[in-house]
């Protein structure tokens, strides 16, 4: 690795939590910057033009940074690559986002397809725990849940609870009508995708 780009490794999001930021991604109306040079120049903008705190976002050094801005480098490893675009994308279009998020979280709601192992608990029988794919809405109280505990920076297992009990209500219960005390909990998601 190269002395220019060698502070942090990257860092690694879950499974929930890249659903939701893909999620997001789909709501732009306007791409994001694509050159590492325009990337670097909207993050500086967006940290008040302070390199020092582009450089701590991506953990690298401010002179990498600087080079980037002055066009000395052009192409990023991957690991710069990835923090780049995250950062990038998590601050692109905040409006547009914004608008999204709250129409999920108070009229809408999220639908959400899910392929991941779910085990049952309740009064009564039920099926053994199973590999399942559901496709099912989420409704607006569980996406406000969510929502708040991504943004609070909740980690992967934080959000699989809220999750699961989200689905288990709309899927399972069909909002209360029946399975009375059905409680469901997911592990091992091969796939999960969030629509707004």
């Amino acid at each position: 690795m190269s002395d220019h780009e060698q502070q942090q490794p990257a860092p690694r999001r879950g499974k929930v939590l890249e659903a939701l930021a893909r999620a997001e991604r789909k709501l732009f109306t306007r791409p994001a910057p694509k050159s590492a040079k325009a990337r670097m120049k909207f993050l500086r903008t967006r940290e008040g033009g302070s390199t020092a705190a582009v450089a701590e976002r991506l953990g690298t050094s401010r002179r990498t940074v600087e080079r980037y801005l002055a066009g000395k480098l052009k192409t990023p490893q991957k690991r710069l690559q990835a923090a780049l675009v995250e950062e990038t994308e998590s601050e692109w279009q905040p409006q547009v986002r914004a608008q999204a998020r709250a129409q999920a979280s108070t009229s809408r709601g999220m639908m959400v397809e899910v392929t991941a192992y779910f085990g049952f608990t309740c009064t009564g029988s039920s099926d053994d725990g199973r590999e399942r794919q559901i496709t099912t809405d989420i409704s607006p109280t569980y996406v406000k849940q969510i929502l708040e505990l991504q943004e609070a920076g909740a980690t992967e297992e934080d959000l699989h609870p809220i999750v699961a009990e989200a689905i288990t209500e709309s899927y399972f219960t069909e909002w209360g009508t029946r399975a009375d005390g059905l409680r469901a909990d997911f592990t091992a998601v091969s796939s999960i995708s969030f629509r707004f």
